[in-house]
């Protein structure tokens, strides 16, 4: 097979591909073997009809035509592959010529592929990036947020008859009203004002309602078929109750935790704290490289990746057609694409692997961000493809964590940080690779054996 490749731009290339018709005859053998299979021909038993009585009743050309579909998208990837570069969108192939369909046999398939392809990117040293990240510092006022967050998980809910206010959970009754027409209600929610996380303008309302008191404003809904759009709103709080917290004591402290007296709690919640900061701090350092890959790493987004990009996002939201939505989501879609080719490159360059428990965790968080069964999710994954969007998607987190190996990542105080607790070290991974290097061939061998044993029993 001969290739040869052709820039139309950097992100755009054509292949035209040459099959002699000798790489394609095992593929015309096996159309000969499958065409037989499915005629009758008299004297002849199916599956064992001559080529040439073949081509006599179907016609060399819907030989030649089966085995061109059966074969060409092998022989694309393989022109592909030679060429070493990655395509991002499926090819738009064109057949220029086939083998003779009559007379002798011979000639060759000859076919064209323009394809968008992964822009060729170069990495840079990443053992000269230092990177700077917030010191780890626990305050009081730090420790006491965690000790009140505790102490709100033991609290009570009591009714109150003043106003409400900031802080307050009230049940209400929702409302909503476009051209004086009724469209939305809901009954008996449960909201804390000072949330945010309902419908703007909802906090203002309620702040200073009374049991059974109403406030009406105008917001636009967040959900349902009139989503957008700007309604009038009437809330009425059926409910007012204030949250009261447990004194922070002993006993307390035996009642929330394993601890029998509040100072130990509270240098059990600095370490919790040191944690959480120190994971932060891994978070910051991750988010800082990706940054410095992107101001270090110029090229230019392929726009038809882009288009397609846009448009699967505007079907899944049922927008198909929607220019001002499309204008609204493109400078996050150019930097979502942008971000996947060079996490791509990075993943191979570094020669990133997934493991399947790491594939499954994935899997079975994003089912949870979903609210979906585990084995669900990964069913309807599988029925649609996905799969291998989801393994990529774990490299691309996995290459980040990875290349934090290589830079340098000091503290707002200029200290080292030491981050091997959440990206792990090279050792660490050649010490699994030859664990589980050990175990492949433990079970290998215990396979052996146990072939061996029931050959042996066999003979018997």
């Amino acid at each position: 097979m001969k290739t040869t490749v052709e820039n139309l731009d950097p992100s755009r290339i054509k292949l035209t591909v040459e099959v002699p018709y000798e790489e394609l005859k095992p593929s015309l053998d096996a159309a000969y073997k499958e065409i037989g299979s499915q005629i009758q021909v008299p004297g002849f038993r199916r599956g064992h009809v001559p080529n040439r009585v073949i081509d006599q009743r179907v016609g060399r050309g819907a030989v030649i035509q089966e085995a061109v579909n059966n074969k060409l998208s092998d022989f694309y990837r393989d022109a592909i592959t030679e060429a070493e570069r990655v395509p991002m969108l499926q090819p738009e192939v064109d057949v220029v010529e086939l083998p003779n369909a009559t007379g002798e046999n011979g000639g060759q398939l000859s076919f064209t592929a323009e394809v968008t392809v992964r822009p060729v990117i170069e990495l840079p040293d990443l053992s000269k990036t230092e990177l700077t990240v917030d010191a780890v510092e626990v305050t009081d006022e730090d420790v006491d947020t965690e000790l009140d967050n505790l102490r709100a998980r033991f609290g009570s809910l009591k009714s109150v008859g003043r106003k409400a206010k900031t802080g307050d959970f009230v049940t209400i009754d929702l409302k909503a009203v476009i051209d004086g027409e009724e469209v939305d209600s809901i009954s008996g929610v449960s909201y804390e004002i000072g949330k945010g996380n309902m419908l703007k303008g909802l906090d203002t309302a309620l702040r200073g309602l009374k049991t059974d008191e109403s406030a009406t404003f105008t917001t636009e809904l967040a959900g349902g078929e009139h989503a957008g759009e700007e309604a009038e709103v009437t809330v009425t709080a059926t409910a007012v109750k204030q949250r009261e917290l447990p004194k922070v004591d002993d006993e307390f402290a035996q009642l929330a935790s394993e601890f029998d007296t509040v100072e130990e709690l509270r240098e059990d919640l600095v370490k919790q704290v040191t944690e959480r900061k120190t994971g932060e701090q891994a978070v910051a350092a991750r988010d800082a490289l990706l940054e410095q890959l992107r101001s270090e790493i110029s090229f230019d987004v392929p726009e038809a990746v882009v288009e397609a990009e846009i448009a699967q996002h505007l079907q899944a939201e049922g927008k198909e057609g929607d220019e001002e939505h499309s204008k609204e989501i493109r400078d996050d879609i150019v930097t979502g694409v942008r971000d996947q080719i060079i996490l791509d490159v990075l993943a191979e360059d570094l020669k990133i692997g997934v493991a399947q428990d790491e594939l499954l965790e994935f899997l079975f968080q994003t089912a949870q961000q979903y609210g979906m069964e585990p084995a669900q999710f990964l069913q309807g994954a599988q029925q649609a493809g996905q799969i291998p969007a989801f393994v990529s998607e774990v490299a691309r987190n996995k290459s980040l964590a990875t290349a934090l190996r290589q830079a340098k990542v000091i503290d707002s105080k200029g200290e080292a940080v030491d981050l091997s607790a959440y990206i792990g070290s090279d050792e660490d991974d050649a010490a699994a690779a030859a664990e589980a290097a050990a175990v492949a061939a433990a079970e290998a061998t215990d396979e052996g054996e146990a072939d061996s044993a029931e050959s042996d029993a066999d003979a018997e």
